[in-house]
């Protein structure tokens, strides 16, 4: 399990500040300026604002995060690739990629994973499952799928999540199922992660990583908080 330590610097260093809402520039660049302000472990942003966001990032070590194909998967191979090639080309460093729902609900596991294996050769990916979506035997599978494919990382949700905030213990249970089913992946919890507690939390069901778009809030909370 992580273990936060220096628990002002650590948290910082696990949270992917998220701004996934339609937005106009200056949206996003105020989510770099808090990003680089508490020194988040990246920003994860739609497509279009990758250029951006590399620009605004520049000489700081934050990744520069894109999100493919929210927010359940079902475009075409071909579509998800030029998004992801066009990603490497405009600076992103890591790709987050919906796995195909559809698919995973009718079991074409290895549809899913030839589609996978050719998006983790082009920039590091976390693979985004769905869990809310799925059993928990979907769940263990879509884990298993996601360590072949390459992956680095197996991730939750999107902001699109079915699950709701008050459901955050049954994600949380999902951390457990991905954990145990793809060893040696990280785990990145995202979806209604709003609060330090649910951070905290987030870790010790086995998240290495969090993605929210409350990543000031949660660092707020933090310093006025004795932990």
């Amino acid at each position: 399990m992580l273990k936060l330590k220096n628990m002002k610097k650590d948290i910082a260093k696990i949270i992917d500040h998220t701004n996934l809402n339609p937005a106009a520039e200056k949206d996003i660049k105020k989510t770099c300026r808090e990003a680089k302000t508490y020194g988040f472990r990246g920003v994860c942003i739609r497509p279009e604002w990758v250029k951006l966001v590399r620009k605004e990032l520049e000489g700081n070590d934050i990744k520069v995060v894109v999100l493919i194909d929210p927010p359940i998967g079902d475009s075409p191979h071909s579509e998800r690739m030029d998004l992801c090639q066009k990603a490497e080309r405009d600076g992103a460093d890591e790709l987050d990629v919906v796995i195909s729902v559809p698919d995973a609900k009718h079991g074409r596991w290895e549809k899913i994973l030839k589609d996978l294996k050719e998006i983790c050769k082009i920039l590091p990916t976390k693979v985004i499952i769905g869990s809310g979506y799925l059993t928990d035997e979907e769940i263990k599978k879509a884990s298993e799928v996601s360590k072949k494919s390459g992956a680095f990382c197996v991730k939750t949700a999107t902001e699109k999540d079915p699950l709701e905030r008050r459901e955050l213990k049954e994600k949380f249970y999902h951390l457990g199922i991905m954990k145990k089913s793809a060893p040696g992946l990280l785990i990145k919890a995202s979806g209604n992660v709003k609060t330090l507690k649910d951070v905290k939390e987030a870790v010790k069901a086995g998240a290495d990583i969090v993605g929210t778009s409350s990543g000031v809030e949660i660092m707020k909370g933090n310093e006025n908080k004795i932990l």
